[in-house]
């Protein structure tokens, strides 16, 4: 280890960082395009560290943000990601890359699958546990088919039957229309606001060259009722957005939804479903996703350092959850619930 040597590098522009994010360990979270589409909605500025070998070449990269706002400083690699592990296999590596980006005692969250070399790094602690789910495409559509739980291919059959209907859309306006579902879905079931349509439109713009980007709009009777955006990397095909209207449920759009995106990864030659992330304490949607993945790991949420808030930060926060109760009433029309979102997301990170 003596010969490795760690710069520092812009991870949206270097192309050392490209090659690690078009390698083994990599994601969708720690790609280029990705980073941009995060920073450029909410105004951060990307960070990394590259670790080079004696002859000049990258063998692993870290990356983060500083979030700095009214709720205090922290780190964070990488915010509004499933998950942005390390671009290295090896501890010792990444405990070069750590020691270069020198934190202190600044709060440093990441996101990583359980078996990441930075779990072991007894600098930072678990402090948060989420299921990760995928599907295989290492075979045709039939037998892919064949594999998946009995009640997904009933339900595919039952959407079929009640006239649901997938359309695969690569458009603008159909990433508008499905961030009025994802509005709508947040709001009235989870009382949560969403992201920012402008950060549908950077991820549309960053991925939607060579057919990266898809929204994936289920339609019944001409209406909009389920819908999802699945994007690519690395031969992987990931669900990353997904959304419906609860009243139509019964007609099981998203399992048409589910099951035209995994078709679309097998036409395409991809080597995975990405199912992304999935809350244990939401086993409703744990269980949903089983019924599609054969693979299930954990993603584990790091952290080191210490993070002392203000009582005015504090009060912040209260504020914010408070705000988010009241423009996620019923009563707040959509539009106005789609407007506070984009200017109040960014202090969720």
């Amino acid at each position: 280890m003596s010969a490795l040597s760690v710069v520092t590098a812009d991870p949206v522009t270097d192309p050392r960082w490209r090659r690690l994010a078009g390698g083994p360990g990599s994601s969708l979270f720690t790609s280029p395009p990705w980073i941009s589409a995060v920073c450029r909605s909410y105004g951060f500025t990307p960070e990394a560290r590259i670790a080079l070998d004696a002859a000049g070449e990258p063998v692993g990269g870290f990356a983060w943000v500083a979030v700095e706002d009214v709720r205090g400083r922290r780190l964070s690699s990488l915010p509004f990601s499933d998950r942005a592990d390390p671009l290295t296999a090896g501890g010792p590596v990444f405990t070069a890359l750590l020691d270069a980006a020198k934190t202190g005692e600044e709060q440093l969250t990441l996101r990583c699958l359980a078996d990441s070399p930075a779990v072991a790094d007894p600098r930072l602690r678990t402090v948060g546990e989420a299921a990760w789910h995928g599907t295989p495409l290492d075979a045709g559509v039939e037998e892919i088919h064949r594999r998946i739980a009995s009640a997904s291919r009933r339900n595919i059959r039952a959407a079929e039957r009640a006239g649901v209907r997938v359309e695969v859309r690569d458009d603008l306006d159909a990433v508008h229309a499905f961030h009025r579902l994802h509005v709508g879905l947040r709001k009235h079931k989870y009382r949560l606001l969403a992201q920012p349509r402008e950060f549908f439109e950077n991820i549309w713009h960053e991925f939607r060259d060579d057919g990266r980007c898809v929204t994936l709009l289920a339609t019944l009777d001409g209406e909009v009722i389920a819908g999802a955006m699945f994007l690519e990397w690395n031969d992987v095909i990931y669900y990353k957005f997904g959304a419906s209207v609860p009243e139509h449920l019964r007609a099981r759009p998203n399992d048409a939804v589910y099951w035209t995106g995994i078709q679309r990864g097998v036409e395409r030659g991809m080597r995975l479903v990405d199912w992304g992330l999935s809350d244990l304490d939401q086993p409703g949607l744990v269980g949903f996703k089983r019924k599609w993945a054969s693979d299930e790991r954990r993603i584990v949420t790091l952290r080191s350092g210490t993070w002392m808030q203000a009582p005015e930060q504090e009060e912040f926060g209260r504020e914010l959850g408070e705000l988010t109760r009241l423009l996620t009433d019923p009563s707040v029309p959509d539009e106005i619930t789609a407007r506070v979102g984009a200017l109040l997301y960014r202090y969720f990170c």
